[in-house]
């Protein structure tokens, strides 16, 4: 951005503003100083409806047709990702999530994020195999993790500690079992009832029994379950088709010799037939359905369990069945499982280099913690805490933590607690805070901005307004950065100039009319006096004028206030028996005594004061602005006029005479006490006093407090003064 053009028209108040701001060489930034009310906040709030995409509009006069256009050298509008406005003080802004992509090393997310994502995949793709195998309606990954681990968020612990064991495991005889029938939640509590768990030991008790009388079952290594899969296997292994057979122990004496799979099908189910048609096994079965048949879910489990007597041993040990269950399961899509355990051991060792990695690494966060921390001076500390974990993406937000620090002792403290404890200033330095990370933010994506900053520094102490001068100062040395810096505080207006944040051909000064905003080239910025009222003290009636005290400052830090001459011009301040007297041919001399040269002022016999009251009549009708000397004018005129009627008033020349110091307040309270003037004369008196002893009496190194007075404000107190003694 070369250039920057403004047209605002009933924006905010702004009746009208044309304004043209160029940028080139290293020149990313202007200050305007508009003195209070001239167009300060007004501006800023039209550019920040800008950058929150809403409409500008004159709030005191909504129906006026308002203009607000911001473009660039090719006439590009600007949009709102564009602009950021930081006002001077919003106690409420904190971190919010773009500025928390600050903490975030693009390489290391992207991958952390990619390896998340092939985990969550395999993980994925596992859980739906499962959940289609087992036939439950439950969470898969929850139901895996308690079963194994006994907590429901450690999914790949599990699967990681069933590594070896699924390996090992060679087949999944309980792979067709519905999960859902045998372990849903209303038969769970049962199946671990003492009452149940008892009729179940009489069971398999007697089953043993008859397992170690039978012919072919053994009740450890050929129960009806291996029996079942040994049938399976070898039919579905081509054995009979082969034309192999297999030789029965049978009756002693009488092996039986099996040459296909449904003859051995056939002798199976003859023997178990024969043991599960025992009475005594029957009447244990019947003591377990008694127990069973509570409600529909128990009374399924039975009926399946009735076809399927074999499983009811297993039952003995309810928590390793469920186990052998899910580990046939698992066995069963053994590929699947295999892809999310290697990937999860991969996964987790990259994660954990790259967190070491990111915790190790200086990111943008820590510039911007260690800027605040090192430069402002607050009663506290700044911590991140949770910025390993925003990094890495996996919360949106930072959360700041803060230690308040007392001597060599500090306390962990919450944000809001922190604010009823802090002092403005230091509320405002937190606030600063919040500017830093939208700032370092903006350098990080490497976008153009616009900033428009208002007074950020206002109300600072010095340490403080200097660090925020330092920080701008690095801005404006961003070459992606554009800054337009708004002050009513012509001291930090001269300081950005002073430390080259403003070059000075880009200051300006705002000029109120009843029509429109003015911005002209600053004058006297960096001293009015050297640089511009002394250079036409022969010819410009306003500057010759508000020379005076610059003239009396020099002459009292030079030749001492007993002198004659810093007495005369004494008199040009505060009423004398003199003032009224003194001629413009006595000030020249006294000017050219201090400082060389020849120069005359027209009509060098007429008297000072009279200039003093035309100019400062002038000086009423003029523009808004910065007017420097006007105020100055005004501010002298308005205390001769002021001292003028006061002794007038009290008519004691003896009194009057010989008051040492602080003539002005000297003489109002003698007013007031004695009694003279009105009630309303007597206010206005007051305000005098209140306000021009700092205004008059400047130099050419602390004139501030003139300068960022408000026109207005002088001028009605000016009017009031005249009321009381016209002029004319």
């Amino acid at each position: 951005m070369k250039r920057l053009d403004i047209e605002f028209k009933n924006c905010h108040g702004i009746r009208e503003l044309d304004a043209s701001f160029k940028f080139y060489r290293n020149g990313n930034s202007v200050a305007i100083y508009a003195p209070n009310g001239t167009m300060k906040t007004s501006f800023a709030r039209a550019l920040a409806d800008l950058s929150r995409g809403i409409e500008t509009q004159d709030r005191m006069f909504p129906e006026r047709e308002t203009v607000r256009r911001i473009t660039d050298q090719d006439g590009n509008e600007l949009t709102a990702g564009d602009v950021v406005v930081v006002l001077s003080y919003d106690e409420e802004l904190g971190p919010n999530e773009s500025t928390s992509t600050l903490l975030i090393n693009p390489e290391l997310r992207k991958e952390y994020e990619a390896l998340q994502l092939e985990l969550v995949e395999a993980r994925d793709e596992l859980v739906v195999a499962l959940k289609e195998q087992s036939a439950t309606k439950q969470d898969v990954a929850d139901v895996v993790s308690r079963v194994f681990t006994q907590q429901e968020d450690n999914f790949f612990t599990a699967l990681v500690r069933l590594n070896y064991e699924i390996e090992e495991q060679d087949s999944a005889p309980f792979a067709k079992l519905p999960y859902e029938v045998l372990f849903n939640s209303k038969v769970q509590p049962i199946l671990r009832t003492p009452d149940l768990q008892l009729a179940l030991a009489d069971y398999v008790t007697r089953l043993n029994e008859l397992l170690d009388k039978s012919t072919f079952f053994s009740r450890d290594s050929f129960n009806f379950y291996n029996a079942a899969n040994v049938t399976k296997s070898l039919g579905d292994n081509g054995f009979f088709s082969a034309q192999h057979s297999i030789l029965l122990h049978g009756e002693v004496g009488d092996p039986k010799e099996v040459t296909s799979k449904s003859d051995l099908d056939s002798v199976i189910a003859v023997e178990k037939q024969r043991i599960t048609d025992d009475d005594a096994l029957r009447k244990k079965l019947d003591t377990v359905e008694k127990a069973l048949n509570k409600n529909v879910d128990t009374r399924a489990f039975f009926a399946y369990i009735a076809k399927h007597v074999e499983l009811l041993p297993e039952f003995t040990n309810v928590d390793l069945f469920e186990q052998n269950i899910w580990k046939s399961y698992i066995k069963t899509h053994e590929r699947l499982y295999k892809r999310v355990v290697d990937c999860f051991k991969s996964t987790e060792k990259r994660k954990k280099e790259i967190e070491q990695q990111a915790t190790a690494e200086s990111t943008q966060w820590e510039r911007v913690i260690d800027i605040f921390n090192d430069r402002f001076f607050v009663p506290f500390r700044l911590i991140a805490n949770n910025r390993d974990r925003v990094v890495l993406g996996q919360e949106k937000l930072l959360k700041l933590g803060f230690e308040f620090e007392e001597g060599t002792e500090s306390t962990p403290v919450e944000r809001g607690d922190l604010l009823q404890i802090l002092s403005n200033g230091e509320k405002k330095a937190l606030y600063i805070l919040n500017v830093l990370f939208e700032v370092e933010a903006r350098k990080s994506s490497g976008r153009e901005t616009l900033f428009v900053i208002d007074d950020l520094a206002d109300s600072f102490d010095y340490k403080n307004k200097y660090a925020i001068i330092q920080y701008l100062k690095e801005m404006s040395e961003q070459s992606n950065f554009r800054l337009i810096l708004l002050t009513h505080n012509f001291d930090f207006f001269r300081t950005l100039e002073s430390r080259a944040v403003v070059g000075y051909d880009r200051c300006f000064m705002a000029q109120k009319s009843e029509s429109k905003i003015v911005l002209s080239n600053a004058v006297g910025v960096k001293n009015p006096f050297i640089k511009d009222f002394k250079l036409k003290f022969f010819e410009n009636g306003m500057k010759r004028v508000a020379c005076i005290p610059f003239i009396r400052n020099i002459l009292e830090y030079t030749k001492g206030e007993s002198d004659p001459d810093y007495l005369k011009l004494t008199s040009l301040l505060h009423w004398k028996s003199d003032t009224s007297s003194i001629t413009h041919h006595e000030l020249d001399s006294i000017f050219t005594g201090a400082f060389g040269g020849d120069g005359v002022w027209p009509s060098s016999s007429d008297a000072v004061l009279d200039l003093v009251i035309e100019q400062a009549n002038l000086a009423l009708k003029a523009d808004e602005g910065a007017n420097f000397e006007n105020k100055i004018v005004m501010s002298i005129a308005i205390r001769l006029l002021s001292e003028r009627h006061m002794v007038a008033e009290l008519a004691d020349r003896e009194f009057t005479d010989n008051i040492p110091a602080n003539q002005t307040q000297a003489l109002f309270k003698a007013y007031k006490n004695r009694r003279h003037g009105s009630a309303e004369a007597r206010e206005t008196l007051d305000a005098v006093v209140l306000m021009t002893p700092e205004n008059i009496h400047v130099n050419s190194f602390m004139y501030e407090p003139i300068m960022d007075m408000s026109d207005a404000h002088l001028r009605r107190l000016y009017n009031d003064i005249q009321k009381l003694h016209p002029t004319s």
